[in-house]
């Protein structure tokens, strides 16, 4: 296949980057949030970025990395002590490293889109990181303007299939779940048509990332009677590929009218639903655009579903 060794290592490099980040939040968050210190994240995603940056420098040295962070700040002199404990986090998952090795490797996900290149977000979900609730680790390959491949790493997810659960899709190959510390995968689907019971939407749990009362209305247009299930991160996108909800709306918060989505925050999750059977689109029904730049800048809003209510919350949409 196609893009299966691209797959493989991004993959791996994935479940270390969780498991950097669980070892953080296990041993880092109680303080923290005793303490109303954002710090773990911080350092968890330094450490994740690191981890899968290093990864992906070394299988794919030309592909450059679109992340999130970068390690400008943490190279600052006061910040010495806290770069020493990314560095100590990062060896606890790969081996003894050195500091400018680690700020090396951050930096590499300082990239810009290409022909071909990568978009990570090493924690997706700040607050749901800090709250002991959902967040994710999300890499996607773009090439040629396409997404190729996806991987959403969910180390607070369950969906009945065990906590922590990884999400890979590659396109043309359907999406896989399977244990985020390794064990079976399964192919998964978007709910079906007539489940009632699956028949929900999905939001954001923080008001501000959306327009919940429109989301609700909309929601409820399209025949969801049930109340939303509120979410932080990407893992969203997980429960919609999975079949556990039939709707993600993401519409934009009447706070910040001027809002445009970052691309780390939607591509790996885009394809991983894609690959279930379900439709991505923005609230005019434009596909996403990944590639231009690392800004949405020609969409608005997120409408993600199993794709049979796609039109018909095009439509309510329209209406509203």
């Amino acid at each position: 296949m196609a893009y299966e060794n691209e797959l493989a290592i991004a993959q791996k490099a994935v479940m270390a980057a969780a498991k950097l980040c669980e070892t953080v939040r296990r041993e880092m968050v109680p303080e923290a949030m005793e303490k109303k210190d954002k710090s773990p994240v911080t350092v968890a995603d330094y450490g994740s970025q690191a981890i899968i940056c290093k990864a992906l420098s070394e299988a794919f040295p030309n592909d450059s990395v679109v992340g999130e962070e970068d390690a400008a700040e943490l190279k600052l002199p006061e910040m010495s002590d806290r770069l020493q404990q990314v560095t100590q986090f990062v060896e606890g998952v790969i081996g003894t490293v050195k500091s400018e090795n680690v700020t090396q490797w951050i930096d590499h996900g300082n990239g810009t889109t290409a022909k071909r290149f990568w978009t990570l977000d090493p924690i997706d979900g700040t607050k749901g990181f800090l709250r002991g609730d959902q967040y994710a680790i999300a890499l996607a390959l773009i090439e040629d303007g396409d997404l190729k491949v996806g991987i959403l790493g969910c180390p607070a997810l369950d969906l009945g299939y065990g906590n922590g659960l990884l999400f890979t899709a590659m396109r043309g190959q359907g999406t896989y779940m399977q244990p985020i510390g390794g064990g079976e995968a399964k192919q998964v689907q978007v709910v079906q048509p007539g489940d009632a019971e699956r028949l929900r939407f999905v939001e954001s749990v923080e008001a501000s990332h959306g327009n919940q009362s429109e989301q609700e209305a909309v929601a409820k247009t399209v025949g969801i009677t049930q109340e939303s299930v509120r979410m932080d991160s990407q893992a969203k996108y997980g429960a919609v590929a999975a079949g556990e909800a039939a709707l993600y709306l993401r519409l934009p918060s009447p706070k910040y009218p001027d809002y445009r989505e970052k691309i780390w925050d939607h591509a790996a999750g885009a394809i991983v639903v894609e690959e279930a059977g379900g439709k991505v689109t923005d609230m005019y029904g434009k596909p996403l655009d990944f590639y231009t730049a690392s800004k949405m800048n020609g969409n608005r809003g997120v409408v993600v579903s199993n794709g049979t209510i796609h039109h018909d919350v095009m439509s309510a949409l329209k209406a509203s």
